[in-house]
């Protein structure tokens, strides 16, 4: 491991944030000289950012607990353009409103993460629609267009997969990483930033960045990259056969989100402490040692610390002690995800699909042949089955997902 002389370089290093810096020395010498301003994208393509943002939000909050300043920039203008980065497909185009509405509701996770204020090192969040909507399009082209080789974006991976595969890029696609470089120009002048992060995929739209800050400005800014965060199987971090793990609470009943992580495969707990939690490091190296049943309790501090610190602490008691009713005494604690019933009773595979449990008819009449289903701990095979709800009904999917059905 380099040993780096900054307190940012050291703590990211120490808890596995960095996949790759543009400049390991400049940067290292920067932060341990003044405050760094520094800035990660999020386009708001939905209500709600999922865990598979996470990893970016806690490299945020790493930044400033080193004494820096967080950036959190709102994609309300490239949100119109979409990125293409390692998509299969171009983006769903959306409208003004849909976009405006999905950043008010991100918003209001990251204040759990950060603090946000007008100190030198508080967080602020900005919205690059406030530029990117102003410019005009032959002055950008001849101040900017020149700047930027078509040979090299074709290069980048991001591109080279749509490319090599022979699926179409458009042309508002491909001004994408134009736009993101542009973007750090912006905020270096209208910030001071010196530093833009993002996941291993954003390298390439990173380094356009910094090229482009220093042939028009000459300005030194820098680049820091995280791994792709996969789980020991070999998945995609955040993605269950549920669907997407929300950090919003509209969007994730808090016991689903406390759930995730307590379902974390053994070889992940470690990595997950250190990436997801402040448990200081020689509290981690202890509890990823625990071997057998004991590394269950590792999962649960685990799920404790992520919840707590994304939805709050009274959010993860709640969650744990619902596990603990549900898992120890077999009864239905109070924070399942519920589903009212008006009219006295509902189909099987509906309930499935009301209390998130399924996340189609499809699975969830695969999952009642497989046997996978209990209503009230009843094994039910049939899925034109008919639960009638009289009073409060649970209903289980194998030993760890579970819903309640009440009476409206």
């Amino acid at each position: 491991m380099t040993e780096f002389q900054s307190d940012l370089l050291r703590l990211l290093s120490s808890r596995g944030y960095i996949h790759q810096v543009t400049d390991p020395e400049g940067l290292d010498a920067l932060a341990a000289r003044q405050v760094v301003p520094g800035y990660i994208g999020f386009d708001p393509t939905a209500p709600s950012l999922h865990v598979g943002s996470l990893v970016q939000i806690m490299l945020l909050r790493r930044l400033q607990q080193a004494g820096h300043k967080p950036i959190v920039l709102m994609g309300g203008g490239t949100g119109k353009v979409g990125d293409p980065s390692f998509k299969d497909e171009a983006r769903k185009l959306m409208t003004v409103e849909t976009i405006a509405g999905n950043i008010a509701s991100i918003k209001t996770v990251f204040e759990n993460f950060l603090t946000f204020g007008d100190g030198p090192t508080d967080a602020v969040m900005v919205d690059n629609a406030e530029w990117l909507d102003a410019l005009e399009y032959l002055p950008f082209l001849r101040d900017y267009g020149q700047h930027f080789s078509v040979n090299r974006m074709l290069s980048f991976d991001s591109v080279k997969l749509r490319l090599d595969r022979e699926q179409s890029l458009s042309f508002l696609e491909f001004n994408y990483m134009i736009l993101q470089a542009y973007d750090f120009l912006e905020l270096s002048r209208r910030a001071g930033c010196r530093l833009q992060m993002g996941g291993s995929d954003q390298w390439g739209n990173i380094v356009n960045g910094i090229e482009l800050s220093r042939r028009v400005d000459g300005a030194e800014v820098y680049g820091v990259t995280t791994p792709l965060i996969t789980t020991a199987d070999g998945g995609k971090m955040g993605k269950t056969m549920s669907g997407a793990v929300w950090l919003n609470p509209d969007q994730l009943s808090h016991y689903d989100y406390w759930q995730f992580w307590r379902n974390t495969d053994d070889r992940d707990v470690g990595r997950f402490l250190r990436l997801f939690t402040d448990l200081p490091l020689d509290e981690i190296a202890r509890l990823e040692a625990l071997e057998g049943a004991e590394i269950n309790e590792a999962k649960k501090i685990l799920a404790n610390e992520a919840t707590a610190m994304c939805r709050g602490a009274t959010a993860a008691e709640e969650a744990a002690e619902t596990a603990r009713r549900t898992f120890e005494e077999g009864a239905a604690g109070d924070a399942l995800p519920s589903h009212q019933v008006a009219e006295g009773s509902i189909n099987i595979v509906d309930a499935l699909l009301a209390l998130g449990l399924c996340p189609s008819k499809g699975e969830a009449r695969r999952k009642i042949a497989e046997g996978a289903i209990r209503i009230d701990d009843q094994p039910v095979g049939d899925p034109a089955a008919t639960v009638t709800v009289a009073g409060q009904v649970k209903i289980s999917f194998g030993k760890k997902k579970h819903g309640l059905l009440v009476p409206a």
